[in-house]
């Protein structure tokens, strides 16, 4: 699979974590909390209040912890970009590019790898690390930034996920297997009567937690996207106690395994819908041993907020954009919308050629991830990154007894509410320019020289306008 291929909108080069807070520390957008937040909603508080502004940094977490957390890394789009090195509207077709050319992983022994640094194998999760209780009803300490990364009983290849992982005891970990690769894997072992070797790896740069998010097919391990994005080998180590290899930088490991044949009560949990994820039985991680760096940070992501729903955006995006030109040129771009959680709402900018096109347009992004519920198709001149310019797209160029496409008990997103078991509704509204319309009917306002003018030479610093009037009289 390994490809060296130069990415089309390749930049500077992805950055590690520590040198990304550096970066926003030195700009002045990462906020240092005082010592001793509190773990239990304090810190969660800080981080969502923050959300999209600045980044946060709590030393001393509940004034019991030397590891310090961090929150909301990546949780403005130009932030991604520029932590990968390129520019913003460059950033679909790295990681689609990446995607495509992953690059094998290097692996280094265990004496030069930081992630191993400090080793502990006798385990008390909540006394050894500083795992956060983010909204009020949430069950517990939750692992929310942790990349939980397997290995295939049968072929050895390694597959990268996030998964919410509630601390149930001081070596058990509650985990939500959704039915995708982990879960593959995991039912592969559990036929065999054996555990699932696993690692959580928390507190990685932002090219390898957006890898993770890649909708790639089983078998394709997530880390070589890393190196991708990267554009070199991710460097991994083998755990200490299992065949799994992780990231060697990473801040900190957990190691274990998933357990055959045993559930235990998950949840609630605050979601990115921004709803809570129900109470059920779930799977079972023991934990083996935990290993991290010297001075080590804890990543958490604060549920439904910006750095939640960009991580699960932009992956999709890439994916989604890639389906949608294989069979329409014409689609020039596409956006999750965040207004739609980062999943639900998709946008899609298109250089229509013929009528029709667009509802095709809709039925192929249905198609291309179950969890759009409502896309909007809408001409190249219209900023899909805008939502007021696509609301305005809608309203003067859609009818809805011509131009809405609806398709009843569909698969959708078990975590929406108002689905039943995730079969709903999806709704498309093709707002592109009919192709034979008169040229003037649908030809935007605009004012000649508006886009070029320098308003520092036109304005003056003047604030009395009586005065101003009389010089000019």
């Amino acid at each position: 699979m390994a490809d060296s291929s130069p990415s089309p909108a390749i930049g500077t080069g992805a950055l590690s974590l520590r040198q990304w807070l550096d970066r926003l520390s030195a700009r002045g957008d990462l906020a240092i909390a005082r010592d001793g937040l509190k773990l239990r909603h304090e810190i969660a508080a800080v981080a969502k209040k923050l959300d999209g502004k600045q980044a946060t940094f709590f030393p001393d977490p509940d004034g019991a912890h030397a590891i310090p957390v961090v929150s909301g890394i990546v949780s403005d789009r130009g932030w991604m970009a520029e932590a990968l090195g390129v520019e913003q509207d460059g950033l679909l077709a790295h990681f689609q590019h990446a995607a495509r050319h992953p690059i094998a992983c290097e692996e280094v022994p265990q004496a030069q790898a930081p992630a191993q640094e400090v080793v502990h194998t006798e385990v008390d999760l909540l006394r050894q690390l500083p795992i956060p209780t983010h909204n009020e009803h949430d069950s517990g300490a939750y692992i929310t930034a942790g990349l939980l990364i397997s290995r295939s009983p049968e072929s050895g290849i390694q597959n990268v996920a996030i998964h919410r992982c509630q601390i149930s005891g001081k070596n058990r970990i509650g985990v939500l297997l959704l039915p995708r690769h982990t879960d593959h894997y995991y039912r592969m072992a559990e036929k065999q009567g054996k555990p699932l070797q696993m690692a959580i790896a928390i507190g990685v740069d932002p090219a390898t937690l957006l890898s993770s998010q890649a909708i790639v097919p089983v078998d394709y391990d997530e880390l070589e996207i890393a190196g991708a994005l990267h554009g070199k080998p991710l460097q991994v180590v083998k755990c200490t106690t299992n065949e799994v290899r992780v990231p060697a930088d990473a801040e900190i490991v957990i190691e274990g395994r998933l357990l055959a044949d045993e559930r235990e009560e998950e949840g609630p949990f605050g979601e990115f819908p921004q709803y809570y994820g129900e109470r059920a039985r779930r799977h079972v991680i023991e934990v083996d041993a935990i290993t991290h760096r010297h001075g080590a940070l804890f990543h958490t992501i604060v549920g439904g907020g910006l750095e939640h729903l960009l991580l699960g955006a932009i992956p999709r995006e890439a994916t989604i954009l890639n389906t949608l030109q294989g069979s329409f040129p014409g689609v020039k771009d596409v956006h999750l919308a965040l207004g739609g959680v980062g999943r639900y709402h998709l946008y899609v900018k298109l250089d229509k050629r013929q009528n029709g096109e667009g509802k095709n347009v809709i039925l192929g992004a249905f198609a291309a991830h179950y969890d759009i519920k409502h896309v909007v198709v809408v001409d190249t001149d219209v900023d899909i990154h805008d939502p007021q310019e696509v609301e305005w797209a809608v309203s003067t160029r859609f009818q809805a007894d011509r131009d809405l496409v609806v398709i009843a008990h569909s698969q959708g997103s078990k975590l929406d509410p108002s689905t039943e078991d995730g079969v709903g509704a999806k709704m498309g509204l093709d707002a592109t320019i009919p192709v034979d319309a008169p040229e003037m009917k649908y030809k935007r306002i605009r004012i000649p020289g508006e886009d070029a003018l320098d308003l520092d030479a036109l304005l003056t610093t003047a604030r009395d306008w009586r005065q101003a009037g009389q010089r000019a009289a």
